[in-house]
């Protein structure tokens, strides 16, 4: 593993136990020229999942799509990251557990969007409008009405 400090490869696993409910192993490592330490994460690999998004057209599933819409949402709210962690972490894991090849970005948007209503209800109500493409005040109200009424 290339030392993310100096470039050198020749570092070694001082650490290694189970993370992520045993999902993933967590190693400490050393870099032997510079001797800083750092973190990696050893996943099993899957076949990737594809996506198909709203114009039919299928990518790959990435997770960094959805940690950036949460962080939009969650913009100057008071959402700590290890809350948005485990939201992405959650809604990754609910994808995944699906077991299924091809999986709507409709589907993901709807699992993210649920997740956050019982987190934080401003940056539901952010990512649902974003999301769901509201075109005038009235869809924004009609989905400000069933947050507030607890649907």
């Amino acid at each position: 593993m290339k030392c993310p400090y100096c470039s050198h490869s020749n570092t070694r696993v001082i650490d290694s136990r189970p993370a992520d409910e045993n999902n993933s192993i967590r190693r400490r490592r050393a870099c032997d020229i510079c001797g800083k330490r750092f973190t990696t994460y050893e996943k099993v690999e899957t076949i990737p999942l594809i996506v198909i998004k709203k114009d039919d057209n299928r990518e790959t599933f990435d997770r960094s799509k959805i940690e950036a819409g949460v962080l939009r949402a969650c913009h100057k709210r008071p959402i700590s990251a290890d809350q948005i962690s485990g939201l992405v972490d959650a809604v990754e894991t609910e994808v995944f557990n699906r077991e299924e090849k091809e999986i709507s970005s409709e589907t993901i948007g709807e699992l993210v969007m649920n997740k956050l209503k019982g987190l934080d209800t401003v940056a539901y109500v952010r990512f649902a409008s974003v999301y769901r493409e509201f075109k005038d005040i009235n869809t924004f109200m009609d989905e400000l009405k069933k947050v507030m009424s607890g649907n």
